[in-house]
């Protein structure tokens, strides 16, 4: 198969996103997770910007096993030589194999940004990528605005890009800057380049601005580019660049391209949360290929047909990038959702039980539950439907107290009485919250008895209102995510009372624990 270089530019591009701010340490380990990854170049940071950035690459030097990685930066500044440079001498300073020289191709960059001749930025831009190059560098060369410049001036834009092909870059980039162009205008423009400079190495770097990065980077490569630069998720400036999450599987699985191999991409879906987690974002449900709702079912009509035919809702194996087939509950479900769920978990095939299950389902939602976001509660629901639910415990009763002191310190306290088999626990303890000291009091009753809990952790917790006319009266949904060493999972508790319907949610996920660890 034909190769398509991967360049990834999330420590850089990616960092330019709103409410982005890798510390160094999170830096290198998403470069190292890149690198084991497989992709091919790893963009480490603008060298000149700040000491992060250049420690960030004495931390790295010499430690990939893969990936080459790149010391961003633009050509020489029209008052400076090179050897005086700035930029270029950070770029040599970082040591790294490889310099990426971001040049002005817009004619209208040249004149109102950098305020000089045209001859003169294409003197700049040969000098730099020769200057690079005479070190012993691998050079890429970033044509900012390139089709923006184009349209503007095809005749300047293939001239500055004949002057770095001819000084020696590697790779000639065409960059989507302002993400302004569609996938058609992207194929032409390329396809032009590729005729007019042939033999020549052609990448592509878009952005989102208009929705079409991933789109404008394979329309690139149809054209000729093997190339394609992106970032994880696609994190970027404004609306984001290209996503590499969707570019990789499109190019590998559809394309017929290789990347990083097959069995790499199979590990993209914990690459993508990976990411997410370091960056401090939720992953986003829908996302292609990598989000939790990429190969969620909810429809009915969807899932009976699913469960005769994979293909007929799906376009690849959710393995394939390391994702999973998820059935979706809810009061639209039919029975086939119901069985595709027990299928799935190998629980049973029973028709029978799957109908009484639906419309226990279908009274519960509404009643104000929802089971998309608690798979876990659902799972113990259809134990005790099946006759083979066995209660971890029972509760006597539990109180909560919440205090206000003279200094306006808020102090909260729970207090639960349960019985396990013939032994009564009465315990209490403090938290942040009522819910917290809740959660607290119910761990601390059962420890003794199931040890195991200690790996539970509570990790999310939401409250939505189910009827909202009702005022303070009003019935809440609360979910609760918990994970423990390998697995996370959600459970759901409702009533008019926030305390009871937490207590619900806290109760299911405790004995979810223990089902799934073969304790009950």
């Amino acid at each position: 198969m034909e190769q398509v270089k991967i360049y990834d530019t999330t420590l850089r591009d990616g960092m330019q996103a709103e409410g982005i701010s890798f510390s160094l340490a999170d830096k290198l380990a998403i470069a190292r997770r890149l690198d084991a990854f497989g992709v091919h170049y790893i963009e480490g940071g603008y060298a000149a910007a700040n000491p992060k950035e250049m420690q960030f690459f004495r931390e790295l030097k010499g430690g990939l096993e893969y990936a080459r990685l790149a010391a961003f930066g633009s050509t020489r500044r029209a008052d400076r030589t090179v050897d005086e440079d700035p930029s270029l001498q950070a770029i040599l300073q970082t040591g790294a194999w490889v310099g990426t020289l971001v040049g002005k191709t817009w004619d209208l960059h040249v004149t109102e940004v950098l305020r000089c001749g045209l001859d003169d930025n294409v003197l700049m831009c040969d000098q730099s990528v020769r200057y690079l190059k005479g070190k012993g560098l691998e050079v890429i060369f970033d044509a900012e605005h390139f089709f923006d410049g184009y349209k503007h001036n095809p005749t300047y834009a293939l001239r500055v890009l004949q002057a770095a092909a001819e000084a020696g870059a590697d790779v000639l980039v065409l960059c989507e800057t302002n993400g302004g162009a569609l996938p058609q205008e992207v194929y032409d423009i390329t396809q032009a380049v590729a005729r007019a400079l042939p033999g020549v190495a052609l990448g592509i770097h878009c952005h989102n601005d208009t929705d079409c990065a991933v789109a404008n980077s394979l329309a690139a490569v149809h054209a000729g580019a093997r190339h394609v630069q992106g970032t994880i998720n696609g994190l970027g400036e404004r609306a984001g660049n290209a996503n590499l999450c969707s570019i990789l599987p499109n190019l590998s699985l559809k394309m017929g391209f290789e990347t990083v191999g097959r069995e790499k991409i199979a590990s993209l879906t914990e690459l993508s949360h990976f990411v997410f987690e370091v960056a401090n974002l939720p992953p986003v449900p829908n996302m292609p290929y990598v989000g939790e709702s990429a190969f969620a079912h909810k429809g009915g009509l969807h899932i009976d047909a699913l469960r005769k035919h994979k293909a007929t809702y799906e376009h690849i194996d959710p393995a394939a990038v390391g994702n999973e087939r998820r059935f979706l509950l809810s009061e639209l479900s039919g029975s086939s959702n119901i069985l595709a769920k027990l299928e799935k978990d190998r629980l049973t095939q029973d028709r029978d039980l799957a109908r009484r299950l639906l419309k226990t389902l279908q009274d519960l939602e509404n009643e104000g539950y929802q089971f998309e976001a608690a798979e876990a509660s659902f799972d113990l629901l259809v134990k005790k439907a099946m006759g083979t639910y066995r209660p971890a415990f029972e509760l006597l009763k539990y109180h909560v107290n919440v205090e206000m002191d003279q200094a306006g310190q808020v102090i909260t306290e729970a207090t639960v009485k349960l019985r396990v088999d013939a032994t009564v626990e009465h315990v209490v303890a403090e938290g942040d919250g009522p819910v917290n000291a809740l959660d607290n009091a119910l761990r601390k009753s059962l420890v003794r008895f199931y040890p195991a809990i200690r790996d539970m952790h509570l990790i999310d917790y939401k409250v939505r209102v189910v009827n909202a006319q009702a005022a303070t009266a009003a019935r809440v949904r609360v979910i609760i995510e918990t994970r423990d060493h390998d697995a996370v999972w959600g459970t759901v508790g409702v009533s008019e009372n926030i305390i009871e319907a937490s207590w619900k949610a806290l109760v299911d996920s405790v004995e979810y624990k223990l089902l799934k660890d073969a304790i009950i």
